[in-house]
């Protein structure tokens, strides 16, 4: 039986995400949840969640809300209001704002959050939204540290090795115009039919109800409630289970 991943990401972002998330588990195909531990509606977002048996993994944030560190020590990350610079910045910057020894101390600042909020280790660490040579070096120096399981981020997409034998391959298409989740959904589950069962293909989803906190912050809307609809639709469960496939968490991987 051939493994796919259906995850869903930003749990902590806004209330309305943590209700979609909370829908997408309770009613849907979500058994892996990130968490954006920096933000004020993680808490709300956990105990929501709890009961559940689920993955939970640390998705690191530098982009959204504020840092659990002092800002004047993390400077490259920070505006003036002592907030993470917003994603645009990112974006429009055509080199690396992060300072890596910088983002290493906010990474572990996050993951000493993590267990105490969660109570056990990420069973994957990864980033949120914005690429950065240096956040994702921070990663590996903060995961080798505590022996976490990274899973890289690749700006294109390309496939990563997850843990010794796992390759990922992520279909993430929530940003695109015109976006349909079935589409993508159907563009995973061809991959998963044609490739080795070791190559595991990765639809990352960002299910939530639109809310204003939500609407001030994102530029990911209308995408989240189409995700929620999708997830719980019970012709997509049918059609996995139809298609001999296993909906996996991270920590079915080798």
């Amino acid at each position: 039986m051939k493994n796919i991943i259906i995850r869903a990401d930003d749990l902590g972002y806004s209330k309305g995400v943590n209700y979609g998330i909370y829908e997408s588990v309770k009613h849907g195909l979500i058994n892996n949840v990130g968490v954006m531990v920096n933000m004020k509606d993680t808490l709300h977002g956990l105990d929501l969640l709890k009961g559940f048996d689920l993955d939970i993994g640390m998705h690191t944030v530098i982009c959204a809300g504020k840092p659990l560190t002092d800002p004047e020590k993390i400077p490259s990350l920070v505006t003036s209001d002592g907030s993470f610079k917003p994603s645009k910045v990112y974006r429009t910057t055509d080199h690396d704002v992060v300072d890596l020894d910088e983002v290493v101390v906010e990474i572990e600042a996050q993951y000493q959050y993590f267990l105490k909020i969660v109570g056990k280790k990420p069973d994957y660490f990864e980033a949120h939204a914005v690429y950065s040579a240096n956040l994702l070096k921070g990663l590996e120096v903060v995961a080798e540290r505590h022996n976490l399981p990274l899973l890289p981020f690749d700006l294109d997409l390309n496939p990563v090795k997850f843990k010794k034998n796992t390759i990922i391959t992520t279909f993430m298409d929530s940003m695109k115009p015109n976006y349909d989740p079935y589409s993508t959904f159907a563009h995973t589950i061809q991959f998963a039919l044609a490739n080795p069962s070791n190559n595991v293909p990765m639809m990352v989803c960002h299910p939530g109800y639109l809310d204003q906190s939500i609407i001030q912050q994102s530029s990911l809307t209308t995408p989240r409630t189409q995700e929620v609809d999708f997830l719980c639709d019970p012709k997509v469960a049918q059609e996995i289970a139809d298609k001999g496939l296993h909906l996996a968490r991270y920590t079915e991987l080798s």
